[in-house]
């Protein structure tokens, strides 16, 4: 089975349980140990299900209930429109040699919508019951990944800080937003096109905040920050012969007829002077070999919450360091 790393927007792990009620294609399940073409160097595994444990203090909380039989009832949805329904359930979850009793997680009834024939969603968000919560004691609220470039490179997942902390890597402070207690918040105070800062006001960030996650595969940008990029882009693409828009993807190139093409460089500038240079496929997304878009995409409500995607983050070691409140990023981290 094949569980993704869930977006951070997931409070809880979520299994399916009871096939005859998913909405997927049976060609769509697949038996695999890759997670997103991650060489992961820690296995969650599952063993046989425990009956649904009964609500508790642990277990209460907005995204379940209690039923008549006292067992305690999930539902999560999601911005795409898909959601998940079910039971939570106990079990003992082993990662490598570490072993933890009375994990909770959710036990899928009905799962519906994009889940691409993946088995289940990771949490590692700040919620209570996620991974990365229920595991503390263990892992001290400290795991790490890289997200490879490329489907023939490799990637990690890693709990604990293993080997310890690059002096390569650079950390910014961790933001908690009012928007939801799960995000993981970044304070963005400016980006960088072609090696010049883009005229952005900060209070354009600020206002409607920033989330780095896993799940959301484009970056979305206020439509101030994102108009200031793609004016900039384009300048700077002008040799290119552009073509036409693919969904939200509206700044697409046909590079048909170019031999090579020079990429601007783009980075993304945090607090703690934090500037993350994106990898060349955090900045094109190729639909073809030979069209590409710019990977970005502005927000059609301006009130809406930025939100660093995961195409961005490919190439980069990403640290999400808990307990001392910030986040790194370490540039080759999958190497």
């Amino acid at each position: 089975m094949a569980i993704p790393i869930s977006s951070f927007i997931r409070c809880i792990l979520y299994i399916y349980c009871f096939s005859a009620f998913l909405c997927l294609h049976a060609h769509e399940v697949r038996e695999t140990t890759e997670i997103h073409h991650l060489h992961h160097t820690h296995i969650v595994q599952l063993s046989s299900l425990m009956p649904s444990t009964t609500c508790s203090a642990s277990t209460k909380g907005r995204s379940q209930q209690c039923s008549t039989s006292k067992k305690c009832i999930y539902l999560a949805e999601y911005g795409d429109g898909s959601f998940t329904t079910g039971y939570f359930s106990k079990e003992r979850l082993t990662i490598t040699s570490d072993v933890m009793d009375n994990f909770i997680f959710g036990c899928g009834q009905d799962n519906e919508g994009l889940f691409n024939g993946f088995a289940g969603l990771l949490s590692l968000g700040l919620a209570q019951v996620s991974l990365v919560k229920q595991t503390a004691q263990k892992y001290g609220q400290f795991f790490s990944y890289c997200l490879p470039s490329t489907t023939s490179s490799t990637g990690h997942l890693t709990f604990g800080k293993g080997n310890g902390v690059s002096n390569t890597t650079k950390f910014t402070p961790m933001l908690k937003l009012s928007q939801g207690p799960s995000f993981y918040g970044l304070n963005l105070i400016g980006i960088s096109v072609g090696g010049q800062k883009l005229s952005i006001p900060t209070s354009v960030f600020s206002t409607v905040g920033t989330i780095i996650d896993s799940g959301t595969v484009i970056t979305r940008l206020p439509p101030i920050a994102y108009n200031a990029l793609r004016t900039t882009f384009r300048k700077l693409m002008r040799n290119y012969p552009m073509t036409s828009p693919i969904s939200l993807l509206d700044t697409c190139y046909d590079l048909s007829k170019s031999k090579s093409v020079s990429i601007p460089h783009i980075s993304f500038l945090f607090d703690g002077a934090v500037s993350v240079d994106l990898d060349k496929v955090g900045i094109f997304y190729m639909l073809s070999p030979t069209q590409a878009c710019l990977a970005f995409a502005g927000n059609s409500d301006p009130s809406n919450i930025a939100i660093f995607g995961n195409v961005q983050q490919k190439g980069l070691e990403v640290l999400y360091d808990v307990a001392r409140g910030r986040i790194g990023f370490r540039p080759g981290g999958c190497s």
